[in-house]
């Protein structure tokens, strides 16, 4: 237990050192956490070895894991039913073109600029295609955008793009069997019972110094988690659909979703954005540096040439439609989890592996950056929103 309760508090102080830098650079914490752990991979492993911060360990997978399934939750438990409903058009629009767009670009560049193979050009399509409703969600709290109508908005695109993104790698690279239909049918059945469950469970039982309410929460969304997971799914998708079906109520309850923040920020996302950084290889991208290049600047091209678009058609002003497109030009958890699917099933090899997560990775740090810096609509921030920018 000894070298786990070093290796813990290593991460942990690199967490803490990238949230000391994202406050004097006043960058999302979550950005910060990634370049951290991808230059402290390269630091710490040629100064003290590689497996003190080698991100392969049980335990920090699972706390890897947590955190983006709890993250992933408050994203889709901050969506308004009510504003859904009256920005569906857009959303669903804004978020099949952020699909669409960088799925078919980023598979033609990978088969005739990289001369990829055509499976290997689809891998790349589909990994390329994702947002990250991750990031984006830790950017929103950030500056407080995540309680506006805009932000609700783009949170629920980014879902939808995702949703497409998960749809494309199971029909092309994963066939849907009766697994598939059981973990669809447990979604359904999920979403149909916990609103009407979850309200007169907390009413009776909530409201103590147990926190039910979080042991609750995380039972389903763990369970449904490891369904998603026996199914070939990923258990990120639940947690946003668990989220979304809650937003009415658990949403609601301000208390709940703070003490639900401080368990996910304070203690288990810095896991999951320190491996995202760690699992990119500097060495190697200095070798080879034209596909994460061509990879990253190509899904950069193609979210702009499709997202930018759609949002000024549905009368989006141009610094929040170009705020929009730069934070749904992000990657990481599916982008990586598609690439990783592909590594373990033969689709891919290691050099495509690697310019795949260091481009997916390089999607999460560089148009966040970019939108912050010059583009964040400030006439949407809150007054403390404006303090923290």
């Amino acid at each position: 237990m000894t070298a786990i309760w070093a290796q813990a508090a290593l991460w942990l102080g690199l967490a803490l050192v990238a949230t000391i830098l994202s406050i004097w650079m006043r960058v999302a914490t979550a950005l910060s956490e990634i370049v951290v752990g991808t230059v402290a991979q390269l630091v710490i492993g040629a100064a003290l070895g590689g497996a003190l911060l080698a991100g392969d360990a049980t335990w920090i997978k699972f706390l890897s894991g947590a955190g983006a399934i709890l993250l992933t939750f408050l994203a889709g438990a901050e969506l308004d039913p009510v504003v859904f409903k009256s920005q569906w058009k857009p959303t669903l629009g804004i978020g099949l073109v952020g699909f669409i767009a960088p799925f078919l670009i980023c598979a033609a560049a990978a088969h005739w600029l990289l001369g990829w193979g055509i499976q290997q050009s689809w891998l790349a399509g589909v990994a390329m295609s994702t947002t990250s409703v991750a990031v984006v969600y830790a950017v929103m709290l950030e500056f407080g955008l995540n309680t506006t109508d805009y932000g609700k908005g783009v949170l629920a695109a980014c879902f939808v793009n995702d949703l497409a993104t998960v749809i494309a790698l199971g029909l092309l690279f994963s066939p849907f069997t009766w697994k598939t239909l059981v973990f669809v049918a447990g979604i359904v059945a999920a979403a149909f019972i916990l609103p009407r469950v979850v309200p007169r469970f907390f009413k009776r039982y909530g409201n103590r110094p147990s926190e039910l309410e979080a042991k609750f929460l995380m039972l389903c969304l763990f369970g449904l988690g490891a369904l998603a997971g026996w199914a070939g799914s990923e258990a990120v998708l639940p947690a946003y659909l668990v989220g979304m079906v809650l937003a009415g109520t658990v949403g609601k309850d301000h208390a709940l979703v703070r003490r639900l923040r401080t368990l996910t920020l304070g203690f288990l996302t810095p896991f999951y954005f320190i491996r995202a950084g760690s699992l990119v290889s500097l060495p190697a991208l200095a070798a080879a540096p034209l596909g994460f290049v061509v990879l990253l600047l190509t899904k950069m091209g193609a979210k702009l040439a499709g997202v930018y678009p759609a949002t000024l058609f549905y009368k989006s002003p141009r610094q929040e439609a170009m705020y929009t497109t730069l934070l749904m030009s992000t990657g990481l958890t599916f982008g990586t989890i598609s690439a990783l699917f592909g590594l373990s099933h033969g689709v891919i090899n290691q050099a495509e592996y690697s310019a795949i997560v260091a481009a997916v990775v390089g999607s999460a740090v560089v148009p966040t950056l970019i939108a912050n810096a010059f583009f964040l609509p400030r006439h949407l921030l809150p007054k403390d929103g404006l303090e923290k920018a």
